[in-house]
């Protein structure tokens, strides 16, 4: 919107290739110079936007005038260009918008009111499920399966493409969303006529996928929300944030000859995870910037969530010019991005080192061959250690030895064990469309295969690349053919392997590995290995480059020394060591410049949106509100505004409360809200059956997530989940999976979480639940706030909380609490068997946010512990939100 108030004089007019945009000087406010890059986009978003309400001069005096050692306590509203989704986290917030449709009209407003008013884009890249895999034509089968579980998605999306202005589909097939955005949707600096007058301001961009962060690398300042936040940002709400701390993240050294963009990656994920970067933005300087190449500034900002910053920013600089160019942007865009971040001091100047709060530093010469496991990013790995690190971390998923003898479908006998890898997957946004890593692969098939070498028979292999240039450079470079021979067939563009859908391994295989109980592997390319994610029947899955994918392929093991074990005989009977195959890096850099070009990027661009035959053979619905079918079992009408009033209720204390879950530390969104598939006794397979739905048609927990019905039953029911409530069961062992126990039962009895939560309701006993440190790390995804809110949860009291979860619980009215600092359920004797008490919540009615609140918790004999929890509703908006019990009826209510 137009700045209504001129406080810094801050408007002025830039020339550029004879068209005059407006701009707001980040230099007219005193003290922005030594900002650092990340924070003079916010103070141009906060000039831009001044209206004396939301934005007030004393908000832009206060990051003006930032103090880098100072702890958060100022919030300022960040008002972003563009919003952006997949599928996954897209189809629930279209839900939740035609939903609001209808609401408005029932709180007497029009339909029309609930429209993006920022442009929207949604990029279908989470559905496509590895099914078929090994031979040419594995992605044509693995599209049309695709269409045949997912039309009616796909049919609900066509008809918010209709409906609702500013908001573009990308079809299936395509790419993974953040590469789409790099190559092709991130403007860098965005133009926009506002009441007659061109403007220019940097691109700035939230979107429902935690590794929205990727186009941090282009100097795009943005991050991953929850679906409710981003439909609020969509509808003009700005988002609430603290002025950040920042960490100056300097580079110097050269890569060394051997080591990828991943390894890079890997070890800053584990820097920085242990410096604590958790609700800060990372933001990376120093002579060294300049040598880093955009791909691989990609890869580390894409990586953001894993560290746990809220960004992980590069500022523009003639690198990220070279690559815009590249990929097909224009030189009229490319001059005005040039003279815009010059002109508001946004270009990266090496000679000048803005202020930070606090210093990290890598000599990248420092860096050495890593994969990250067997269950979180930042548990790297030297590959030089990676056999006795396997040996070690075994002990905690298996007993000794128990081999399985196989005889697969084409006759082939063999053996497998704990370690076996069964699936090898170059996969996801993380690695997938940097050029560097992924020409990398190549070669080493390449040279594989004139050795003689061949991937394992018990290995399933599969290639997800994220963007069909990929390809193009691929089959122009004549490595195509190479991969294809050790088995790395193209099965889609999409997530795949990293979202879970890695699809299901040969069956004799599977048999195998559950009757013998094999702790086998995975090595993917991707930026999540957490328990439970890629595969149900693989325990222990690690994080690697292109190139180390294929070379674990060759392995067959993660039980294996790629220094001094071979991986086979050539046709002369030498041993062959993977240092015999792994790429020469100026080769690979040789192919890289004789094989992509503009061109590629131009054409595979200039259809985006146009879709294949079966996206454009869809019925599509039409009309400004959505017919729902309650036959349904895929796209159901969201229940949040079902009977709610113009005004909110009063908030309440929470007192009789049972605990649902006790959960320990490093609880993902995963676990909470898994995005896999599920068996047909579980409480949501049980669901489907009842409406006519056969196993094999199931699909997974993320392609349902438009359907409340399913995720409420999904909740906390990822199958490595561990409930400390069960921790007596099975030898006090515990029992993984979604169970809980039942105290409204005598005895209190083992229940799946929604039979037990049913039963809370009809009781009508509130829940809470206990977790440890970083609890909701992971995946942005709001049904894991979703879920909890609608299963009667009405408070999460933890150690710690991950950003992006503990604002979707406030956005769905969900009470965060931590523990006293240095305090724990443990060191507080809670073992989740006690009644708890929350008092002093009312205090929100009077418009006071209590730092912290009284819990007290009564044992079954009788005995209390209280305790002062600290109240994490951080900004007044997060109390506003919390008061109208959520962000979305908070929205709803300020339309009418």
């Amino acid at each position: 919107m137009m700045a209504s108030l001129n406080s810094f004089g801050a408007q002025s007019t830039l020339e550029v290739g004879g068209k005059g945009y407006q701009i707001f000087n980040v230099g007219s406010v005193e003290g922005a110079k030594r900002l650092p890059y990340s924070l003079k986009v916010l103070l141009e978003n906060l000039l831009r936007t001044e209206d004396g309400a939301n934005v007030t001069k004393q908000h832009i005096e206060a990051l003006g005038g930032w103090d880098p050692g100072a702890e958060p306590d100022t919030e300022i509203q960040f008002t972003p260009a563009r919003v952006i989704m997949q599928d996954f986290t897209g189809v629930p917030c279209v839900v939740d918008l035609a939903t609001m449709r209808e609401a408005v009209v029932d709180l007497g407003g029009s339909p029309d009111r609930i429209n993006p008013l920022a442009p929207a884009e949604l990029v279908i890249d989470h559905s496509v499920i590895s099914d078929v895999y090994g031979t040419p034509g594995a992605f044509a089968k693995n599209v049309e399966i695709e269409y045949q579980r997912n039309g009616e998605r796909y049919q609900f999306l066509r008809w918010g493409q209709g409906a609702f202005d500013e908001f573009k589909v990308v079809p299936p097939g395509t790419g993974i969303v953040h590469q789409v955005n790099i190559e092709y949707l991130a403007r860098v600096t965005f133009t926009r006529e506002v009441d007659g007058v061109l403007q220019a301001y940097p691109d700035t961009c939230v979107g429902t996928d935690s590794h929205t962060t990727m186009q941090n690398g282009l100097g795009v300042l943005g991050w991953g929300v929850g679906g409710i936040e981003a439909e609020a940002a969509m509808l003009g709400q700005p988002i609430s944030m603290l002025i950040p701390r920042v960490v100056g993240f300097k580079l110097s050294g050269q890569i060394p000859a051997g080591v990828t963009a991943t390894d890079v990656v890997l070890t800053i994920t584990q820097m920085l995870r242990k410096h604590g970067v958790v609700g800060k933005f990372v933001e990376f300087y120093g002579e060294g910037v300049g040598s880093v190449p955009l791909a691989n500034r990609a890869t580390i900002g894409n990586m953001s969530p894993e560290f746990g910053s809220t960004a992980a920013m590069f500022p523009v600089d003639e690198v990220t010019l070279d690559y815009l160019r590249l990929t097909g942007r224009s030189e009229e865009q490319l001059a005005l991005i040039k003279a815009y971040t010059q002109t508001q001091g946004m270009w990266h100047d090496p000679e000048h080192e803005p202020e930070y709060s606090e210093y990290l530093e890598l000599d990248l010469s420092t860096v050495v061959a890593s994969i990250a496991g067997p269950k979180r990013p930042q548990d790297r790995i030297e590959l030089s250690r990676s056999k006795e690190q396997f040996e070690s971390d075994l002990l905690n998923y298996a007993q000794a030895a128990n081999p399985a003898k196989v005889k697969d479908q084409q006759g082939r006998e063999f053996e497998i064990d704990h370690g076996a890898v069964t699936l090898a997957s170059i996969t996801s946004c993380t690695n997938t469309s940097n050029p560097s890593v992924m020409l990398a692969a190549g070669v080493l098939a390449r040279n594989a295969n004139a050795r003689g070498l061949k991937a394992k028979p018990w290995v399933k292999t599969t290639l997800a690349p994220g963007s069909k240039v990929v390809t193009d450079y691929y089959e122009k470079s004549g490595l195509k053919s190479h991969l294809e021979d050790l088995g790395f067939f193209l099965v889609g563009y999409g997530c795949m392997t990293c979202i879970g859908n890695s699809g299901p391994l040969n069956e004799e295989i599977s048999q195998a590995v559950n009757e013998h109980d094999l702790a086998v592997t995975a090595v993917l390319s991707g930026n999540r290995n957490f328990e439970g994610r890629i595969n149900p029947d693989i325990k222990m899955n690690y994080l690697a480059s292109p190139p180390l994918v294929v070379a674990y392929s060759l392995a067959g093991s993660m039980d294996f020394d790629f220094e001094n074990e071979p991986l086979g005989q050539d046709s002369e009977g030498a041993d062959v060591f993977l240092r015999d195959i792994w790429p020469d890096p100026v080769e690979v850099q040789k192919i890289a410049d004789e094989s992509i070009d503009s061109d590629m990027f131009n054409s595979k661009y200039a259809t985006v949106f146009d879709g294949d035959e079966h996206w454009n053979s869809l019925p599509t619905p039409t009309g400004n509100t959505f017919e729902w079918d309650e036959k349904s079992t895929y796209v159901r009408k969201a229940p949040y505004f079902d009977g709610m009033p113009l005004e909110p209720a009063p908030v309440s204390d929470i007192t009789g409360a049972r605990v649902l879950l006790k959960l320990g530390d490093s609880v993902t969104t995963d676990h909470i809200s898994p995005a896999g598939s599920f068996k047909a006794e579980t409480p949501a397979g049980q669901y489907l059956v009842e409406n006519g739905i056969a196993p094999k048609d199931f699909n997974t927990y993320g392609s349902r997530r438009g359907n409340h019905e399913v995720m409420i039953r999904g909740t906390f029911a990822n199958i490595r989940i561990r409930n400390q409530l069960l921790a007596a069961e099975n030898d006090g062992a515990g029992v993984e999976g979604g169970f809980t126990r039942d105290f409204t039962q005598p005895g209190a009895p083992q229940a799946y979480v929604y039979d037990a939560c049913q039963n809370y309701e009809a009781a009508g006993i509130p829940l809470v639940v206990l977790g440890g440190k970083e609890y909701g790390s992971g995946s942005s995804r709001d049904w894991a706030a979703k879920g909890t809110r609608l299963l009667g949860v009405r408070a999460v009291i933890t150690e710690s909380f991950e950003r992006i979860h503990r604002s979707n619980l406030i956005g769905m009215g969900v009470l965060p609490l931590q523990f006293p600092l240095g305090q724990s359920a443990d060191s507080l004797g809670l073992d989740g068997t006690e009644t708890f008490d929350i008092i002093g919540v009312t205090q929100l009615n009077e418009g006071v946010t209590p730092k912290t609140l009284t819990v007290t918790a009564t044992k079954e004999d009788g005995s209390v512990v209280s305790f002062e929890a600290v109240v994490r509703i951080d900004t007044p908006g997060e109390a506003d939100y919390y008061r109208n019990g959520g962000i979305l009826q908070y929205v709803l209510r300020s339309l009418v």
